[in-house]
């Protein structure tokens, strides 16, 4: 059996993972969990653990006017912290160290009207602190990697389920209000929470390290998803390219609403070869977890 220390307490990922293991590989992984949120995780014993996984961090950033105090605590939780966990696995003989980086590390989606497909070859640009404290995470977490310590390091793109937060409530939301949305046809990867926890299991039982980016077998286009929520709760919503003149002109005015229209209706996707591996980790497809996710 593995034993698995999540670094992290009460986080959406550390709590669906830890629910996800005793439901489908109660005999294969045993979790324990530590909070990081004052400095008494740095006097327990990481020894008698096989793996741990690192979700710690902060997320869902407002970049547009922060203060340097504010962008010195992202880096104080997300680089920081994440390296010293690391450093503190590896010297107390810990075999695997998971961290979840993340698709932010390849800059913004790009703007409404033009194509963003990542491949292994796109190099990692952050458009902010939020971004580049992630990267600098997953530069230095990988740098301790050896024949004794395995780094695996997931870049997943939006990760949605069942309590998520960030993008995908947002669009829960308008799809059970408007009665009306455009149809705008673009591209973007996601993750299902599910999808994600059968990857980790995989990983974990073998012991695998590296970079890897999981996404759901398809993509994803924002209009289609909101028709598929909408018809999951029972909600009519009409969607036609009749509006989409609101979203072209409101993807050209400067400042946050132009902002919202094109992180709503611009593309940002992995080439899906990047995602396919020697196992089989989606659980769900696109349809299935919206049912899941609103049922």
């Amino acid at each position: 059996m593995k034993k698995v220390l999540i670094t992290g307490a009460n986080s959406y990922i550390g709590i669906s993972f830890e629910l996800y293991v005793a439901e489908h590989y109660p005999k294969e992984i045993s979790i324990d969990t530590v909070d990081m949120i004052d400095g008494s995780w740095r006097k327990k014993d990481f020894s008698v653990y096989d793996v741990v996984y690192h979700v710690a961090g902060l997320a869902h950033a407002d970049v547009g006017n922060v203060s340097e105090a504010v962008k010195a605590k992202y880096y104080a939780v997300n680089t920081d912290l994440a390296i010293e966990t690391a450093r503190k696995a590896k010297a107390q003989g810990v075999r695997q160290f998971v961290f979840m980086s993340s698709a932010i590390i390849y800059g913004e989606s790009a703007p409404y009207g033009k194509k963003k497909r990542i491949t292994r070859d796109t190099d990692p640009k952050p458009a902010n602190f939020y971004g580049d404290s992630k990267w600098q995470a997953d530069k230095g977490v990988r740098k301790l990697a050896d024949d004794s310590f395995t780094v695996t390091v997931l870049r997943p793109p939006m990760i949605y389920g069942k309590g998520s937060k960030g993008n995908y409530p947002i669009l829960g939301k308008m799809a059970k209000k408007m009665l009306f949305f455009p149809d705008i046809d673009n591209e973007r990867s996601m993750l299902y929470i599910e999808n994600l926890c059968e990857f980790l299991c995989q990983v974990i039982l073998r012991g695998e390290g590296g970079v890897f980016w999981p996404q759901n077998a398809e993509y994803s286009r924002t209009s289609e998803l909101v028709q598929q929520i909408a018809t999951v709760v029972g909600h009519t919503i009409w969607v036609s390219g009749v509006w989409n003149w609101a979203v072209v002109l409101a993807s050209k005015m400067p400042g946050k609403i132009g902002g919202l229209a094109n992180k709503a209706f611009g593309n940002m996707s992995y080439d899906q070869s990047m995602s396919r591996y020697d196992f089989d980790y989606i659980v769900a497809d696109l349809k299935t977890s919206i049912e899941r996710t609103e049922g």
